[in-house]
This record gives C-alpha cells, sequence and structure tokens, in this order.
C-alpha cells in the first residue's frame, strides 16, 4: 500500500475542500491515488447532501451581474440555512461564479444548473461539492434575466454583503435608443425606488397580475365589504373602487417614484424619453429578496443540531 504522507493528505484537502480526516481516509481507501479519492470524496458529498436535502434552505444571498455592455443582466438566489454561511468566502464566491455562468444561459434555472463553471463542473454538482465542504444544505434556487436591444439594464443591491452579492436585489431594463448612459442612471434609479417602496410591485401594468393574486385581493375585499353591513350593490361598488386603488399601489407604473413622490414612474419614463429625445420603455424588472417564499424552520432547531454534534445539548 503506499505511504500516505501529510503532504499527500494536505493536496487532496486543498483540491476537495474537504476535511483532513476525510481525505487520509479517501486516500487510505484508494490506495494513495488522488483522482481516485476525489471521486470518492465526491461520492460522500453526494450522501452527505442527500441527508440535508429536507432541511430548510431561506438564508443565503442574491447574487447580480451586469453584463459589460450593459444590456443584460440577471440574478440568481443561493440559499443556505444560516446566515453564517452566508459570509463564507467560498460561499460567496459560488453565488458570483453561478450569476456568471447566469449570463451565458437564457435564465432559466435548470439552464443554469445544467451549464458549467469555469471549472468545468455543472453548477447542480458545484453546489453538491459545496454541501459536502460546508455542511448545510444548500440550493440554487430561482433566477432571472433581462435584455434589451438598445437601453441599459440596471442592477441595485441592498444590504450588500460583499461583491455583487446582497439580501435584496432589484434588476430594472430601459429600453430605448437614445443617451445610453443617461437611461442607465434612470433604470438604476427606478431600480432603487422598486427596492426601498414601502409597498413592492408586483407587476410593470395592472394587465400583468397574477390573476390568482387579483381574486384573492377581490376575495379579501368582498369579505370585508360584506362585514360593514352594506347592500349587496353598494358593496360590489366598493369592492371595484378599492381593487382599483390596490392596483395602483402594487403596479410599478402607476406607483409614486420614491425621490419624487409628486411624480410617477410612467411619467419618470416620459420625462426620460424627452430628455434623452427618443422613445424610451420599462421593459420590466425584477425583484429579489432573499428567502420570500420559503418556509423557515423553527427558531432554535439548528443550534440544537449543533449543540447535540458537539456534546453539548
Amino acid at each position: 500500500m503506499a505511504e500516505i504522507t501529510a503532504a499527500l493528505v494536505k493536496d487532496l484537502r486543498e483540491k476537495s475542500g474537504a476535511g483532513m480526516m476525510d481525505c487520509k481516509k479517501a486516500l487510505q481507501e484508494n490506495n494513495g491515488d488522488v483522482e481516485a479519492s476525489m471521486d470518492w470524496l465526491r461520492t460522500k458529498g453526494l450522501a452527505k447532501a442527500a441527508k440535508k436535502a429536507d432541511r430548510a434552505a431561506a438564508e443565503g444571498l442574491v447574487a447580480g451581474k451586469i453584463a459589460t455592455d450593459g444590456k443584460t443582466g440577471v440574478l440568481v438566489e443561493l440559499n443556505a440555512e444560516t446566515d453564517f454561511v452566508a459570509k463564507n468566502d467560498t460561499f460567496q464566491s459560488a453565488a458570483r461564479e453561478f450569476a456568471n455562468v447566469a449570463l451565458t444561459v437564457d435564465g432559466d434555472v435548470e439552464a443554469i444548473r445544467a451549464a458549467k463553471t469555469a471549472k468545468g463542473e455543472t453548477v447542480q454538482d458545484a453546489v453538491t461539492n459545496l454541501i459536502a465542504t460546508i455542511g448545510e444544505n444548500m440550493q440554487l434556487r430561482r433566477a432571472a434575466k433581462l435584455s434589451v436591444g438598445q437601453g441599459a439594464v440596471s442592477l441595485y443591491l441592498h444590504n450588500k454583503q460583499g461583491d455583487d452579492v446582497a439580501k435584496l436585489a432589484v434588476l430594472v431594463a430601459l429600453e430605448g435608443a437614445g443617451d445610453q448612459s443617461a437611461l442607465a442612471e434612470v433604470a438604476r434609479r427606478i431600480a432603487l425606488h422598486v427596492a426601498g417602496t414601502p409597498t413592492p410591485p408586483l407587476a410593470l401594468t395592472a394587465a400583468e397580475l397574477d390573476p390568482a393574486v387579483v381574486a384573492k385581493e377581490r376575495e379579501i375585499q368582498v369579505q370585508m365589504a360584506m362585514e360593514s353591513g352594506k347592500p349587496k350593490e353598494i358593496a360590489e361598488k366598493m369592492v371595484e373602487g378599492r381593487i382599483r386603488k390596490w392596483q395602483e399601489e402594487v403596479v410599478l407604473l402607476a406607483q409614486p417614484f420614491v425621490m419624487n413622490p409628486d411624480q410617477t414612474i410612467e411619467q419618470l419614463v416620459a420625462e426620460t424619453a424627452k430628455e434623452t429625445g427618443s422613445p424610451v420603455v420599462l421593459k420590466g424588472f425584477v425583484r429579489f429578496a432573499l428567502g420570500e417564499g420559503v418556509e423557515k424552520a423553527p427558531e432554535g432547531d439548528f443550534a440544537a443540531e449543533v449543540a447535540s454534534m458537539t456534546g453539548q445539548g
């Protein structure tokens, strides 16, 4: 059997990111063959990942990138179990790398998972290896991509945790043939609005609102009107009026601009068209707030697990 030297263990540890004892055992199992040991560790990592897959991953980061031409932008959300891991340099580098990969595909999260990183592994394999190395459940949960032919896509990161990563990120796409730097700046200001407005917009226009969301709001308003004791015909008129008002509150183009509440976003876009001397269209926006919609585990679950592992429970 080949001698398992400290240098060999160190080399495998640096290549794999696995623990020292795991690396030593891998080399012992594979007669000192580093490549075979890498495969052994990866298989072991897959087993670890499977055990952790049912644990809630609602922490992590949102990474954002804008292409060098300024006409395409992407967001990806990489989740982990704890905020502590989100501060890990390896985790942050992975989030940035996945955003870079997202620029090369169509924006679908499954396409990103299947695409390859600069190291030649798929994004999904990279996530699996992260799980094995760091020891928490993780997932590339969602992604989005916006592009324009002419104009600009701008990114705003709120509560930044490092370069290109944050807890909240917004992309805004403005299409127009005028001054591209001016369009990029207005797009950035609209992105800041989307991040900071008290009522986050749900759609660009009323026609683009999710019918299920509108139906739910209507149901709530009908119930409230019925409880007010008004006659049915008056209650129905009340509901229609309230629905219109609600739509104005959650539709981006109708919202008062946070930097100038006397002006709506639609008016800001029209003003920008006049200033740049060319038609301007707000093509779209994406807002990712970390962990939104993820059911979080009860407080203390993960801490209790750590305590039990260290014999302190």
